[in-house]
C-alpha cells in the first residue's frame, strides 16, 4: 500500500458553465464532446479548462431525462474566477466552441441544464448563422432557437447560465516506474469520473508534465516543476524533491461545481489507486494557500 502524504491540494474559485449535448447516438455524441473539449486542458494557454462530466439520458444517467429524450452528454467550461476579463471569457470560450464544435457535428443539439440568475445569451448569437432564416420556437417544452443547416435543424437553447465553480483539485502519484505511476492515474482517473460534477481536463484525465507558476524566461508564465522532475535528481542534488526510488510521477486535476464534490472524487480516487503494485506515494500540490483559500486534503481523517 502506497503512504499517502499529510498535505492538501490547493483549489482556487471560477466561474464556468455546464452544458448539455444531445445527438442521435452515442457515437456522434462523443465527437461533439471531444470536438467541443478539445485544447481545453489548461488555464495557462487554453481559454479555458473543459472536460466530459457524465451521460445522461437513454444509455446513461436516466434520471436525468433530456430535452428531447436522445442521448446527451454534461460537459463543464472554466474559468478563472481571478481573470478581470472573466465573464467575457467564459462567454467567448463557450461561444467558439458550441458554434464551431457542436453546430458542425452531425444530429447535434444543446441545451442548458443550469438555471441561473447568471447567463449568456448563447443562443441568439449563435443563431445569426442562420443569415436571417433563424427561428424562435417553443420546442421539448422549452425557448429555442431554431437554425437551418446542410443536415437538417441545429437546435439550442436561447439562455446558457453560469455559475461559480472550483479548479485544481489534484493528486501525484509517484511511481517506483512509468508503468506503476500511470496504472495508479489511471485507476484514480475512473474513480474520479465516476462522481456526479467533476472534469478531469487533461487528455485522458492524466498530467504528464506538471507545472509551477513562472519561469526563468520571462515570456513564460509557468514551466516545468524541475524539483519533482525524476531525471533531473542527479543534477539537482539537495533541491531536488523527488523521493529515493521514484522514476515517474503522474498528475490528475480535478475541477467541478463545488469543494464537497471534489472532495468527493479527490478521496475516492485515493481509494482506488493506493494499492497499485508499485505506487510508492500518492501526494499533491500546493502553493502554501497563495493561489486558492480551498484546502482539499488527502488523509481521510483530516476530511
Amino acid at each position: 500500500m502506497a503512504h499517502i502524504d499529510d498535505t492538501y491540494a490547493e483549489a482556487f474559485r471560477s466561474i464556468y458553465a455546464e452544458v448539455l449535448i444531445t445527438a442521435r447516438d452515442r457515437g456522434w455524441l462523443d465527437r461533439a464532446v471531444a470536438a467541443a473539449t478539445g485544447n481545453a486542458s489548461s488555464t495557462i494557454l487554453c481559454d479555458c479548462e473543459a472536460g466530459f462530466d457524465r451521460y445522461v439520458g437513454p444509455g446513461g444517467d436516466e434520471s436525468f431525462i433530456t430535452p428531447d429524450r436522445r442521448p446527451g452528454a454534461l460537459v463543464q467550461f472554466h474559468v478563472p474566477r481571478f481573470r478581470k476579463d472573466r465573464v467575457e471569457a467564459l462567454q467567448r470560450s463557450l461561444l467558439v466552441r458550441l458554434s464551431q464544435n457542436v453546430l458542425t457535428c452531425p444530429t447535434a443539439a444543446c441545451f442548458s441544464p443550469l438555471e441561473e440568475e447568471t447567463f449568456f445569451k448563447l443562443g441568439r448569437k449563435i443563431a445569426f448563422f442562420g443569415d436571417g432564416y433563424q427561428r424562435r420556437e417553443l420546442r421539448h417544452g422549452r425557448r429555442v432557437w431554431v437554425i437551418p443547416i446542410l443536415g437538417g435543424e441545429f437546435v439550442i437553447d436561447r439562455r446558457f447560465g453560469y455559475r461559480d465553480g472550483l479548479m485544481g483539485g489534484n493528486l501525484w502519484f509517484l511511481g517506483r516506474d512509468i508503468d506503476a505511476a500511470l496504472l495508479a492515474a489511471e485507476r484514480a482517473r475512473d474513480a474520479a469520473a465516476a462522481i456526479p460534477g467533476v472534469i478531469l481536463p487533461f487528455p485522458g484525465g492524466i498530467a504528464a508534465s506538471g507545472s509551477k507558476a513562472g519561469s526563468r524566461y520571462s515570456f513564460a508564465v509557468a514551466s516545468t516543476y524541475a524539483e519533482f522532475c525524476p531525471t533531473l535528481r542527479d543534477k539537482l542534488g539537495e533541491r531536488s524533491r523527488v523521493p529515493d526510488g521514484v522514476q515517474s510521477i503522474m498528475e490528475i486535476i480535478i475541477n467541478g461545481r463545488d469543494l464537497e464534490t471534489i472532495a468527493a472524487a479527490t478521496q475516492a480516487a485515493i481509494r482506488a489507486a493506493v494499492d497499485t503494485p508499485g505506487l510508492l506515494t500518492i501526494s499533491a500540490g500546493n502553493y502554501g494557500g497563495r493561489l486558492g483559500k480551498s484546502f482539499i486534503y488527502l488523509r481521510a481523517d483530516r476530511v
